[in-house]
This record gives structure tokens, sequence and C-alpha cells, in this order.
């Protein structure tokens, strides 16, 4: 079951969307502003704390020539900024400014935009290279944190049940803790080798860069992949032989320590390691962690003692187990809507934000659990009453019909009378003996044989091994459940939460790579989905014949920025039977970009775009331009 919830988060973490978790709240110098003196930085200030990397900024001059910068760093001390030094001697003209961060929760983001010192330049500038993220080095870093949070659940839940629940048979408990140290070995160092490639938007080849690998151990995300990889190796090396030689107290103490110090590593570099009331937040998610890994793991480890356990596991595992779970299940509510409170920010987020419809999501699947672990805690609770109830069996036997009192089974047999005496009484009827009278232990299991002549057979109870097999399959139902959940909280720690959501739509919007252009076009899309709709910003330079410049940017239904994974746009003029002519538009790391489309004559051209949001869904929409020499 589990290696089956590993192949869905493999599919799905190959086709899943980028997210981006810093929003660029303002600049210095302003977006698309004309300066009369030259600024002696750039300054960007963000939502969140970012992660500064050796090339986050590179500005462009007029002429197209890269400018030299000064390293990197945050303003004044502030973690929500990132500032470069530019040179003096700054010529007249437009610059383009293009800048790549990594948020607190470990996400790169990008964007780029424009400003002008003295008076805009008369041709626009060269769009910036690509800076966005590579596909294939995106889809192995997002499989590497998916089968991580598996491992974790499975390493830390199979420990908490050998430690808490105390089975007789520990055998089948080595192969999860195997799989899920291993597991979780192999995609830390994966995501660690990874982690310079994935911040810098390059190929998986470059992870071999020795100077790019250890520039990701100063920031944050590096730092707590490489102490996770450490908490892992000196486990195996020294904490699990001292705890053996120590015994259950100790093995229970290095657990609970390696424990907390691996939910530790998730929180310092994720969501909760920025925004609002950090150090309440990183406790709640450690928290969370560690219940959901006793709970769900701890459910795997439960199922497998059912199934390959020797012997059965006694009552008294099974209900250590319940005890565990119902634990759990508190700490992982109380903390929940903590973190629900802390990432929708309002009530309307829960149905107008991708991340309040996933929140959703999870916790309709979680009431699905919730019932399956009632099932279990049932079939619990028979069980053990099943297990401490004395075997007593009523082996009721008929006392025949006209007997003598002391008559019965066992008893005296009735004294022959004369046959003179008796003549006017009516025979009786031979009495059985108690070696002819079935005992009722040995007919319970017969069906349809009755105890008693005339009365219906009395079914036998229920036996321990049938409450055992019932709370086999519910445990099974739970834990196929459980990898749905898994599932769901891994593609919620990849949203982007919507307070910062909101945050982020009240911040200016980017300036499109570019100079202000002849045409300017502003294109609303609806792919009637509910994330599917927005507009896109289009901007040609100059907007007449020959040699044209195109930039757009999309923009989602609460007008924040988004990302979609292909923007087409051609022309037509049909009065003169040319086209359609494709701008053959790149994605630019945050916006879509050409510096070399032609329209050979004037007229009244027809523009068509085509937006896709999904695999499934796009839109095509046209729209009239006017293009003059």
């Amino acid at each position: 079951m589990l290696l089956g919830g590993m192949l869905v988060l493999l599919v799905l973490g190959s086709a899943a969307p980028a997210s981006a978790h810093a929003a660029l709240r303002a600049s210095d110098p302003e977006a698309g502003s004309v300066v009369k003196t030259a600024p002696r930085h750039i300054t960007l200030t963000f939502t969140e704390s970012v992660g500064l990397l050796d090339d986050s900024f590179r500005v462009y001059s007029p002429d197209n020539h890269r400018v030299e910068l000064g390293e990197p760093q945050h303003a004044d001390g502030a973690s929500d900024t990132a500032r470069a030094a530019l040179p003096a001697g700054l010529a007249e003209g437009t610059y383009t400014v293009a800048w790549r961060v990594v948020s607190a929760d470990s996400h790169p983001v990008s964007g780029a935009f424009t400003f002008s010192l003295g008076a805009p330049s008369p041709t626009p500038p060269a769009a910036p290279g690509d800076h966005a993220e590579h596909p294939v080095t995106k889809s192995l870093y997002d499989t590497g944190r998916y089968l991580a949070y598996i491992a974790a659940a499975l390493l830390i839940g199979t420990a908490a049940f050998a430690a808490l629940c105390r089975p007789p048979d520990t055998a089948p408990l080595r192969l999860p803790l195997l799989t899920g140290w291993w597991t979780l070995l192999i995609a830390t160092s994966a995501l660690l080798v990874l982690r310079a490639p994935y911040e810098n938007g390059t190929s998986p080849t470059t992870a071999l860069d020795l100077g790019a690998f250890t520039g990701t151990l100063s920031g944050r995300p590096g730092l707590a992949l490489l102490t996770r990889l450490a908490l892992l190796l000196l486990t195996a090396a020294v904490l699990l032989p001292l705890a053996r030689r120590g015994g259950p107290r100790a093995r229970l103490a290095a657990g609970a320590a390696v424990s907390v110090a691996l939910a530790l590593t998730w929180a310092a570099a994720e969501h909760a390691s920025a925004g609002i009331q950090v150090p309440a937040a990183m406790t709640s998610s450690v928290l969370h962690l560690l219940a959901t890994a006793c709970w769900l793991g701890g459910l795997t480890a439960l199922l497998l003692t059912l199934y390959r356990a020797e012997t059965p596991p006694p009552p008294e595992t099974v209900a250590r187990f319940s005890r565990l779970a119902f634990l759990s299940v508190t700490v992982l509510v109380v903390t929940g809507l903590y973190q629900s409170w802390r990432g929708l920010g309002s009530w309307s987020a829960l149905t107008d934000s991708s991340y309040g419809r996933t929140l959703t999501a999870k916790l309709a699947a979680a009431v699905f659990l919730l019932a399956a672990a009632g099932l279990s805690r049932r079939w619990t609770t028979l069980l053990v009453t099943r297990a401490a109830a004395p075997a007593t069996v009523d082996a009721r036997v008929p006392e025949p019909v006209g007997a003598p009192v002391g008559a019965g089974p066992g008893g005296p047999a009735p004294v022959a009378a004369d046959t003179a005496d008796t003549a006017d009484v009516p025979e009786v009827p031979e009495v059985p003996t108690a070696a002819d009278v079935p005992n009722a232990a040995d007919t319970a299991d017969v069906p349809g044989e009755p105890d008693v002549p005339g009365e219906p057979a009395v079914p036998p109870p229920p036996t321990a091994d049938h409450y055992r097999r019932a709370l086999r399959r519910s445990v099974l139902a739970e834990v196929m459940v459980a990898v749905v959940v898994l599932l769901i909280t891994t593609v919620l720690t990849g949203t982007l939460p919507a307070r910062a959501e909101a945050e982020a739509a009240r911040a200016p919007r980017p300036q499109v790579a570019g100079l202000p252009g002849a045409e300017a076009f502003t294109i609303p899309y609806d792919v009637g989905t509910p994330d599917g709709r927005g507009t896109v910003q289009i901007q040609m330079d100059p907007g007449r014949v020959g040699e044209n410049g195109l930039q757009a940017v999309v923009f989602g239904p609460r007008d924040a920025l988004t990302f979609v994974p292909e923007l087409r746009i051609s022309f037509t003029l049909a009065a003169k039977d040319i086209g359609p002519i494709d701008a053959r538009l790149t994605d630019r790391g945050g916006y879509w970009a050409t510096s070399d489309l032609t329209l050979p004559l004037e007229g009244t051209w027809t523009m068509k775009l085509t937006i896709r949001v999904s695999d499934l869904d796009q839109v095509t929409e046209t729209r009239q331009v006017e293009i003059t020499r």
C-alpha cells in the first residue's frame, strides 16, 4: 500500500505546478519609473524573508550589455529585502532588472521589471535570458520531497509503535524501519545534491558544480537538509547501539529526541519559518508532523503486525495503539486548526484560494480517516472485552419428562416396580444417561441443530479471532485513506498560503520587462474552471511595421501574478492573406516575451492569444491590432 502511494506521489510530483511563496512588494527604483539621477542600489522588498543567490540580480543596460553589480545582500539587515549596488556612470536610457531569490519556505521565485534613467530608450531593451525553473530539476526535487515525507512518517511511526505499544513479536517491524530509514537517507541526499540546481533554475547536471553546492549550505534550506542527513547517520552509528544497551527507557528517550530533531528540519525550512508568529508556528508544525507520523506510520506498523506476526498481537498492544492514535488525532486537530487559521487569514479564503480548496479536500479526507479510525477503535474495544471475559459455556441438558427428582443424567436410575403394582400405570420411557446426551459445547458449532427439541439454535458468541479479523480490515481501510491524506498534505505544503496570496495581491503589479510600447492590451480569459480565469497584459514595442518586441504577463482571478504552462500568440492579416505568424514567446521566469516578431505590412491584424492553464484546460481569445508605418 505504501509503495502504491509512493508511485502516485511520483507521478503527481512530475506534474505539479510551480508555487511561489514570496511576492515582490516594492522596488527601488519603482517598476516602470523614470528617475533623474542614477540610483546607487537596486533594492527589492518582499512579502516574507528571502535567501539570496550569487546570481540574484542581473541588470541590462539600454544597449543590451550586462551591468556589473555588487554582491547581493539584505538591505539594512532586513531579511525580507534584497539589494545590489550599481556602478557609477550609468548611461541614460532604460534598464532591465531580472531577479531570483529563495523564499523562506525553500521555494525559488523570480521576476523582471524596467526603470529608465533620464528618459526612456528609443528602442526597447532586450529581455533577459530565461531564469525560470528547469522542469526536470523541479520534478526530481518535488519527488524527493514527497518521498521524504512518506519515509519520515514510516520511520517515526514504526519506532513509536514498537516503543509505546510493545508488541511481543517485533520481527514484522524490521522491514518498515529499514525502508523508512533508507528511503529518508536517499531522498535527503538527493535533495541536498539537487538544491543548487533547484535554486538556480538549471539542469540537474549542474549539481556537479562544487562551488554551487557549497553555496547552498549557507542557506537555511540547505542547512536543514544537511542536519537531517547528519541525524540519520548519527542515529544508525551511535544512538541506536547505545539505546540497545540502555534498555527500553533509553530507546524511548533516544527515539523521541531524534524524532523531534527530524521534525525540526522540516519546520525550519517550510511555511512555519515565514510569516506571522514564527515560534508558535514552528512548534505547531513539529507537533503536527510527529502526530501524523505516530498515527499514520503506526497504522502501517499495526497492520504489518496483524498480518505477519507469528502470534497475533495481544489485545493490550492494540489497546495501547488505540490510545496513542486518539492522542495523535487530538494533537492534529489542535495544531491543524491553528495552522489553517495562520495560512488562510479569512473564512472566504476556503473557497477563493487554491490553498483553501486544497485544505478543504484534506479536511474531507480526514473525516473519512476519522470514521475508519472510529471503526477500528470499536473493534479494539470488543477485542479487549472478549479477551478479558471468562471462557464459560452454558451446557444446558434437557430434563426428561416424568423423571423423578434426582433421576437426571448422572443421578440414580428409577427403581423397577412389581408388574402387578404397575399394570395400570402407563409405561415411562427410558431416561437417557449422561453418555447418551450430547454436550452443548460439542453442538454449539453445528448449524441448525437445536439444543432442546422444538427450540431454535443459539448462535455462538464471536471469538477473539473474529474481532481480530475485523480489526485488520478496518486498519487496512485506515491506511488506504491515510495515503490520500498524506498525498494532499504534500500538495498543501507546496501551495501558496491564502494569507500570503492576499498580501501579494495588494502589492503593486510586476512590470513587464520592456519599454511601455506603442500598443498595450489587457485581455480577459476564462477556461470555465474556478482558477481558470484572469487577464493577460500584453505590450508591443513599437507596434509598427517591421521588427517588434512583445511581452506578456498573466494574472489570476484575484489579480495576482500567476504562472501558466503555455502561452501562444500569433498574428494574421486576412486582407492580404498573410499569416498566421507565430510570435514564438518563451517563458522568461514570470513573464513571456519575444524580441524578433516581424510584421511586414501595415493594416488591421488579428492577434490570436491561446492560454493553457493546465494539461487539459485552455482557451483562445482574439483582438484586432492596428499596425502602422
